[in-house]
C-alpha cells in the first residue's frame, strides 16, 4: 500500500481535465472566438463531439454537475435547440468526427427515440467516421424497457452506468437508491442488444462510506465484468454546490480513510486483471483505454481519461448543449450555463460560447507535461519549464518521484499524489481556490 502523507492527501488541487483549468475562465472569451476556432479546423482533422444533457429524473446530493429536473416541455425545447446548435456548429466545422460522447446530468432523461433523433442529426450535419465510437452516460434508474435496443440501433456502442456505490446506507445518504439487481439487469439488457463496451462510475469518500463498503461494491462490480471503471473521489464543496448541503460534514470519511479507499480500489482491480489507468481508472486488457495507456496514446479531457479515438495534437473537442465546454489548440470556451440564454442564442443561429480562456504557447507546453504525467506517469520537461523541477525536490525526498535531469517519473508511491505533483507545472494555480483534495 502506498504511504499516506496527510499533509499532501488533503491539499486541494485541480483535476486537470484541461489546462488552463476552469478556474481561469473569464467572460472575455465569446462567440466570435468560438466561431474562429471552429473555422480553423481542416477537413481531415479528427474531432470529438461532447453533447451535454443537463437534466436528471432525480437529483443526487453528491452531484457537482450542472443539472436539474425538467418537465416534458423543457425537454422538447432542449431537443429542438440542440438540433439547431448542431446545424450551426457543423456549418462552421469541416472536421471528421471520430468520437461522440453524451454526458450530463443524465442523457437518458431524454427518451431513447429523442436521443436517436439527435444522433441522426449529428450524422446528417457532421462528417461522422464509419468507425466512430458513440458513448453515452446513463442513469440506471431511468432505463426503460426497449432502451437498449433503441440506442444500439441508433449506433451507440459504449455506455457508462452511474453506479457510485452498492451500499444501501450510503445510497440513502446521497439520495440515489439503485439495488445491485437493477445494475445487473441493465448490464444484461445492453449486452443482449449488442453493446458489450460497458463502463461503471464508482465513488469513494461518500458520506457514511467505509473501506469495507467500497471493497464490497468493487467485488460486486467486478462480478459484472465492466469494460472500464472510474473510481472518483467525492469532492465536498457545499458552499459552491447547494445540493451538497444535504450531506452532513460529520458523515464524511476523513483523509486517511479516503486514502485507504483509493489504495483498496487500485489493489482489487489490479488483482482482478484490470489494467490501472492513471490514478482513478481501470480497464480490461482488451479495452481500447488499456491499449491506449499501453501505447502512450491516452489523453485527458473534460471527460477525464480518454482514448482519443484518433484525437491528438492540433485537433478539437467540440461541446454542444448548455454549459458544454469546447477545447481547441489555442482556446477553451464554455457555452452559456443558463438554459434560457443558451436556447435563445442557438435558436437564433448564433454561437453559445460566453466564457473561456485563451491557450498560449506556454500553456500548451505546461499542459503537455501535466497530461503526460497524469497519463504515463512520466514526462520530459522542456528547458523553459525546468525551474519548476526544483519544487519537486521535497516529493523526490519522500520517494514519490524520480528526477533525472529534465525527466520526471512518478514512483508507485507517487501515483496517488499525481495531480499534486503535476500542479508544480501550473503557472495559474493560486491559493486558496476551490478544488477537490489531492486524494
Amino acid at each position: 500500500m502506498p504511504i499516506f502523507h496527510p499533509d499532501l492527501a488533503a491539499r486541494p488541487v485541480p483535476r486537470y481535465t484541461s489546462y488552463p483549468t476552469a478556474a481561469q475562465f473569464h467572460e472575455g472569451v465569446g462567440p466570435a472566438d468560438q466561431a474562429r476556432a471552429l473555422a480553423a479546423i481542416a477537413p481531415d482533422d479528427p474531432v470529438a463531439l461532447y453533447l451535454h444533457i443537463p437534466f436528471c429524473r432525480q437529483i443526487c446530493w453528491y452531484c457537482g454537475c450542472n443539472t436539474g429536473v425538467a418537465a416534458s416541455d423543457r425537454l422538447r425545447r432542449y431537443e429542438k435547440a440542440l438540433l439547431a446548435e448542431i446545424a450551426t456548429v457543423a456549418s462552421l466545422c469541416a472536421g471528421r468526427v471520430t468520437a461522440i460522447n453524451f454526458g450530463g446530468g443524465s442523457p437518458n432523461a431524454l427518451a431513447a427515440p429523442v436521443l436517436a433523433r439527435i444522433i441522426a442529426g449529428l450524422r446528417q450535419h457532421f462528417a461522422v467516421a464509419d468507425d466512430c465510437e458513440i458513448a453515452m452516460e446513463l442513469d440506471p434508474r431511468a432505463i426503460r424497457p426497449g432502451d437498449a435496443q433503441a440506442l444500439a440501433a441508433a449506433g451507440v456502442s459504449r455506455i457508462s452506468l452511474g453506479v457510485q456505490t452498492f451500499a444501501p446506507h450510503v445510497q440513502k445518504l446521497i439520495n440515489r437508491i439503485q439495488p445491485f439487481e437493477m445494475i445487473a439487469d441493465a448490464v444484461a439488457q445492453f449486452r443482449a442488444a449488442g453493446i458489450s463496451a460497458i463502463n461503471f462510475d464508482l465513488m469513494y469518500g461518500l458520506p457514511g462510506q467505509s473501506v469495507i463498503d467500497l471493497t464490497e461494491t468493487i467485488d460486486q462490480a467486478i462480478a459484472l465484468q465492466p469494460s472500464r471503471v472510474a473510481v472518483f473521489g467525492y469532492a465536498h464543496m457545499p458552499a459552491a454546490i447547494p445540493r451538497q448541503r444535504m450531506i452532513a460534514d460529520l458523515d464524511l470519511p476523513g483523509a486517511a480513510a479516503r486514502f485507504a479507499m483509493s489504495a483498496a480500489a487500485n489493489r482489487l482491480f489490479r488483482q482482478a486483471g484490470y489494467a490501472v489507468i492513471g490514478f482513478d481508472h481501470f480497464a480490461l486488457p482488451e479495452d481500447s483505454m488499456a491499449v491506449a495507456a499501453a501505447t502512450g496514446s491516452l489523453i485527458r479531457n473534460f471527460q477525464g481519461y480518454a482514448t482519443g479515438q484518433g484525437i491528438g495534437a492540433g485537433t478539437a473537442l467540440i461541446g454542444l448543449g448548455a454549459t458544454a465546454i469546447s477545447q481547441f489548440p489555442q482556446l477553451i470556451v464554455q457555452n452559456d450555463k443558463h438554459l434560457a440564454g443558451w436556447e435563445g442564442r442557438v435558436n437564433a443561429g448564433q454561437m453559445a460560447g460566453c466564457r473561456g480562456v485563451g491557450v498560449s504557447a506556454d500553456d500548451r507546453a505546461r499542459a503537455a507535461v501535466i497530461e503526460r504525467l497524469l497519463c504515463d506517469g512520466a514526462a520530459d520537461v522542456p528547458a523553459a519549464l525546468a525551474p519548476a523541477l526544483a519544487s519537486l525536490a521535497p516529493h523526490a525526498a519522500r520517494g514519490l518521484v524520480h528526477l533525472h535531469g529534465h525527466h520526471i517519473a512518478l514512483t508507485a508511491d507517487g501515483w496517488p499524489y499525481a495531480r499534486l505533483i503535476a500542479s508544480a507545472f501550473d503557472a495559474h494555480l493560486k491559493a486558496p481556490q476551490r478544488h477537490s483534495s489531492a486524494v
